[in-house]
C-alpha cells in the first residue's frame, strides 16, 4: 500500500512540475511575442538558470534570456545578450523602455507584499506589459524552500499576492482574498 502511495505522490508532483514548466514557457513566449509585436526589447527578471548551478552546467534553461536579463546574481543569466545585476524593486531603465517584462520565480522571494507591489510597479513602469510565473501551491518543493515568502499567482492579467505566514490563516483570512495588482 505504501508503495502505491509513493508512486501516486510522485506522479502528482511530476504533473505539478510539468504544469509549472508549461506555464513558464507559455508566459515567456507570450512576453517575447508581445515585445516583438511592438518593436521593443524583452526584459527577463529572474535568470533562466536561477540559483541552480547544475541547471547552468547542463544547459537546462527554464526559459529564454530575453534581450536583457536582470537578476541579483549574474550567474543566473549566463549566456544572455545583456546582463543587468539589480534588484527588481529598482529597475535601472527609463519608463516604457521594454515592450514586455517576464518575471519568473522571483517575486515569491521578496520579503513582503509591499516589496512585491513595489517590484510590480517598477516592472509596469519600464514595460508595456508584465507577465509573471511562480511556483504552484501544490508543489511540495515550493512549500519547503525557506526563501519563499509569498505566493504569487497571475490570473487573467491580475496579480494575486499572499504572504506565506501561519498567522494570516490563524486570523481567519481566506487565502483566495488576495490583493489584485493592475
Amino acid at each position: 500500500m505504501m508503495g502505491w502511495l509513493r508512486v501516486g505522490f510522485g506522479l502528482w508532483q511530476g504533473a505539478v512540475m510539468l504544469g509549472q514548466v508549461a506555464e513558464r514557457r507559455e508566459k515567456y513566449e507570450a512576453a517575447r511575442a508581445y515585445a516583438e509585436s511592438v518593436g521593443k526589447p524583452l526584459l527577463v527578471v529572474g535568470g533562466p538558470y536561477g540559483d541552480n548551478p547544475f541547471r547552468c552546467l547542463l544547459g537546462l534553461a527554464a526559459h529564454g534570456h530575453g534581450d536583457v536579463c536582470l537578476d541579483i546574481e549574474a550567474g543566473a543569466c549566463e549566456g544572455a545578450p545583456e546582463v543587468v545585476v539589480a534588484d527588481v524593486r529598482e529597475v535601472p531603465f527609463p519608463d516604457g523602455h521594454f515592450g514586455a517584462a517576464f518575471a519568473s520565480h522571483v517575486l515569491e522571494h521578496l520579503p513582503s507584499r509591499a516589496d512585491c507591489e513595489r517590484a510590480v510597479r517598477e516592472l509596469q513602469r519600464v514595460a508595456d506589459r508584465v507577465y509573471v510565473a511562480g511556483p504552484s501551491k501544490q508543489s511540495v518543493i515550493a512549500w519547503l524552500v525557506p526563501g519563499h515568502h509569498l505566493w504569487v499567482e497571475e490570473e487573467g492579467g491580475v496579480l494575486y499576492v499572499e504572504e506565506r505566514t501561519w498567522w494570516s490563516r490563524a486570523a481567519g483570512r481566506d487565502p483566495r482574498e488576495w490583493d489584485g495588482l493592475r
